[in-house]
This record gives structure tokens, sequence and C-alpha cells, in this order.
């Protein structure tokens, strides 16, 4: 059974996980979860144990647990739900450089994240077309 285990101290190493749950049984593998960019860890990670029964011992015993000053959270991991992208952040572009100002005094400026100011075109509409 693979099992995900949350809201881990920063110190914590794929070992102590390890050990953690080697108390209730056999444990296959124990990963903690790192940032790519920085290689610090994310605060949680993933065990998994041979025996389903072993590691529903473990759930029970560990969630909600003090580990280094932090209640860990630890249960079943579900996989993902088929066609879940990985976290989305490719598609959506983070500050793509600004357009520059074309047509009447539109702003330059970078599109920035979440519906920052997209590039000037035809921006200000300088009152023309606006009554109705």
């Amino acid at each position: 059974m693979n099992i995900y285990v949350g809201n881990l101290s920063w110190n914590l190493k794929d070992q102590d996980l390890s050990n953690l749950f080697a108390s209730h049984g056999e444990v296959s593998s124990a990963k903690i979860v790192n940032d790519k960019f920085t290689n610090r860890s994310k605060g949680f990670g993933f065990v998994e144990m041979p025996n389903d029964e072993q590691a529903q011992a473990a759930i029970a015993a560990l969630n909600g647990t003090e580990v280094d000053g932090r209640n860990i959270v630890v249960n079943e991991s579900r996989p993902k739900p088929e066609g879940s992208g990985g976290g989305g952040f490719k598609k959506r572009s983070f500050g793509g450089g600004g357009g520059g100002g074309f047509k009447k005094g539109g702003s330059g400026g970078g599109g920035g994240y979440k519906g920052g100011n997209g590039g000037g075109y035809n921006r200000d509409r300088g009152g023309y077309n606006n009554d109705y």
C-alpha cells in the first residue's frame, strides 16, 4: 500500500521516514518529496508498505502524532484522477513580456501573473464609441 505522509518537518530525511514506519511493519520504500529547484523538502512524502494490514495499523498509529515538533498527517495515498494536469502552471504564462503600446497610447508593461495588465492593444479607448 502507498501511504501519504504530510505536514513533515523540513529536517526529516527519507531514512527518518522509513524508520518511523518500520516499527509497524516492513517498509519497501520511503521518499520525502523535494522541491526540484531549491532541493528543500516540500513537507510531505510517501511510504510504501507491502502488507496492507501493517500499513493500515501504521496509518492508525501515526496519523496526528507529533514528529519533530509537527503533527503529521498520515493516510492512504490515492492515485491522481485520470487526466489531471501536472499542476497546470506550464499552461499559464507567468509574466510574458508586455506588448508595446500599439494604437492610441496603450500601456506597455508585462502581462503579469493572474490577469495583470496585458499589453496595451486598443486598451484605452479614449471615450470613442462608449456612449450607447
